[in-house]
């Protein structure tokens, strides 16, 4: 039965990433042996008679269930001796009556009449090893909530009386999503976590009227750590209980997609916490039921717990939760959080990845890749409509690559690249230096087989210790010299810089565009999750929008040009087309290309405005301005007429257009109809 899934060895040419990709030729038989070795993976789990989507249960089976005559509570837990379920109903005592029972293949399990356990009751596990014993959390739990007091984790009982009814269908997968990264409990401007149901009454309208068509939550897995970012997960089932209820989640879900915007879940499928007590390290006593053993399960940065993906166990653990996220909370897609950190035995820590051996060689954890592999085909079966993005820095070929291509199968990669770029030459170049060809080409460079979601910053440059792009150009400026009534030469330079930034970031894109929450209109300072270092404060762990709301300051402007360039973006469907350069003057800084009947110009000059400035130019006809960045209402200085026609003139064959460029300014025309 499984000789058909055998490869050939005289087919290795055929392979479309090698195609497309002659760099790829010597690899080629690693890269079908990564291909059997999913395919062989896949069979393991399906028996080649069912599809992944109908196997990966493992979350309808462990944790606590009711069945139709009571309670039935299961576990993983191979190494342990004995384990108890404790809690309000057995009044914190550990008790032999309940004790679960083995069942084989390291599954315990114990029945529990309905009276034992209601909605809102807190429990925990006593777990049994053969050299000690502590208290655990369920791996499969779905609801942990934390004592105010005490700042201890327990499992919930989650059985509401009604189930929440889903009223609205997903909206059509955007071809090009415009992301809006979110964080739900910073997204209040008040001093404390907010919640779901703020963050779909008060920040959803303002998502769909700057016209982001995708929302990608982060810090949803339950995690000890506030400070974390959500990016040290303990429990996986459980969506954060900061936030509020499983049923306020579903609701934000619900009315996103009534406005049209789809909902990503940054998943963290990476590492681990190293918590014991609340998350799956030494679960069972031993430090490999889910990770690799010894120092090889531990990340020697984030000082956590590293997923052993050949063990099966492991990927069905994994893949369970991937199929429960989509099916119960009706989530559109993932980012994978994290991958570079998955796929290299060294986690990619201090290596710049300059040749292909590197992608090829010892340091590659096939197995990771098997899995990564094999969750998008699960998510593609579960939701053919359903995104997936890759965070990886490396560069892997065919990491978004469909897996019938032998890719891996994201749909998107992250270019991770960019928000470095424009760190690094604002941080070394003087205006005058900046490179428009370089620019061009940082923000297009990509592999032929991928699509890549292009940002100029995330949340990873507004943390404390980093500086956002506004923070960087204006500095300490931005503290009292914002009010449109106040002239400053550097909140000038910076309010125009990052206009230009962002859109030459997004117009440029391949596959689509991300904004972290609130740096749309240049949120000040940084964020700082409250801590010891900081007396356990709130001040910058929240999102101050009276200040893009108030029109007599800049960041108002900021806010405005943010939703005028999404909305040329999406009405004329820039990112479908390629861009084709008009003018690339590397002396003068002026950059222009021509993408989907629209001609972008980008004057990067920090002094010199230009009066008739010849841009040849695929068409002929006449233009009009449909964006300017200089306009008055977005924080320039209207020094052009945006009512004027701009008509081409031809010259030897080629058409041209003469315009005025002011200093530091962009412009998109279009022909007139």
């Amino acid at each position: 039965m499984l000789e058909r899934f055998f490869i050939n060895p005289m087919a290795l040419n055929s392979s479309k990433l090698v195609k497309k990709d002659s760099l790829l030729k010597p690899f080629a038989r690693i890269l079908k042996r990564r291909y059997e070795k999913s395919i062989l993976c896949e069979l393991e789990f399906t028996n080649g008679e069912k599809k992944l989507k109908d196997v990966v249960n493992q979350h309808l089976y462990y944790g606590l269930h009711r069945t139709e005559t009571g309670w039935i509570f299961r576990e993983k837990a191979p190494n342990a001796k004995s384990i108890y379920i404790y809690g309000d109903f057995s009044y914190w005592e550990i008790k032999p009556e309940f004790a679960l029972n083995k069942i084989g293949n390291g599954d315990w399990e114990i029945e529990l009449p309905f009276s034992f356990l209601k909605h809102g009751d807190l429990y925990k596990l006593w777990m049994v090893w053969h050299t000690g014993a502590d208290e655990r959390l369920p791996s499969h739990v779905r609801r942990v909530v934390q004592d105010d007091k005490t700042k201890i984790f327990s499992a919930q009982v989650w059985d509401p009386p009604t189930a929440y009814t889903w009223k609205y269908e997903a909206p059509p997968r955007p071809t090009h999503p415009l992301i809006y990264e979110a964080h739900i409990g910073m997204s209040s401007e008040e001093e404390k976590i907010s919640t779901y149901w703020e963050f779909k009454e008060y920040i959803l309208p303002r998502i769909k009227k700057l016209g982001y068509n995708a929302i990608q939550l982060m810090a949803i897995q339950e995690h000890p750590y506030y400070g974390s970012f959500g990016y040290q997960v303990s429990n996986f089932f459980a969506p954060s209980s900061r936030f509020g209820t499983p049923e306020e989640l579903k609701e934000l879900i619900d009315t996103a997609h009534s406005m049209g915007i789809i909902v990503i879940l940054d998943i963290v499928h990476s590492h681990a916490v190293l918590n014991v007590k609340e998350g799956l390290s030494q679960f069972d006593g031993t430090d490999h039921l889910y990770f690799h053993q010894g120092e090889k399960g531990y990340h020697p940065i984030w000082q956590s717990r590293c997923f052993n993906y050949g063990k099966r166990e492991v990927l069905a653990f994994l893949l369970s939760n991937i199929k429960y996220w989509i099916e119960e909370f009706h989530f559109d897609g993932f980012r994978f959080d994290g991958i570079t950190s998955m796929i290299y035995w060294d986690h990619g820590i201090g290596v710049d990845f300059l040749n292909y051996e590197q992608y090829f060689n010892e340091n590659v954890d096939e197995d990771a890749i098997v899995y990564l592999t094999l969750a998008n085909k699960l998510i593609k079966q579960l939701n053919k409509e359903a995104i997936t993005i890759a965070e990886d820095v490396s560069g892997m070929p065919g990491m978004a690559a469909p897996t019938k291509d032998e890719g891996i199968g994201f749909d998107y990669r992250m270019s991770m690249g960019i928000a470095d770029f424009w760190t690094k030459i604002i941080k070394t170049k003087k205006d005058e230096e900046w490179h428009v060809g370089d620019i061009f080409f940082k923000m297009t460079d990509k592999r032929n087989e991928e699509l890549t979601i292009n940002y100029a910053e995330s949340h990873d440059q507004a943390m404390v210790g980093d500086k956002t792009i506004i923070f960087q150009l204006i500095d300490k400026e931005m503290y009292h010299a914002m009010s449109i009534f106040t002239p400053n030469l550097q909140v000038d330079r910076g309010i125009a810089l990052h206009k230009l930034i962002r859109l030459v970031t997004l117009s440029l894109a391949s596959g689509g565009y991300l904004n972290f929450m609130g740096n749309e209109f240049g949120h000040p300072e940084w964020i700082d999750f409250p801590r010891e270092g900081n007396n356990w404060s709130y001040q910058y762990a929240r999102r101050q929008w009276h200040l893009a709301d108030d029109n007599t300051l800049r960041y108002h402007q900021l806010y405005l040009f943010d939703e005028a360039m999404l909305h040329i973006i999406k009405r004329y469907d820039i990112l479908k087309g390629r861009p084709q350069i008009c003018c690339q003057h590397i002396s003068d800084q002026v950059l222009a290309f021509y993408r989907q009947n629209t001609l972008f110009v980008f004057n990067f000059n920090p002094k010199q405005s230009f009066v008739d400035y010849s841009i040849s130019i695929p068409e002929e006809g006449e233009f009009k301005i449909v964006l300017n960045s200089d306009l008055a209402k977005f924080g320039g200085f209207s020094n052009m007429d945006n009512k004027m026609t701009y008509a081409t003139f031809a010259d030897h064959q080629s058409n041209y257009l003469k315009l005025y460029l002011p200093a530091r300014t962009a412009l998109a025309l279009r022909k007139k109809k």
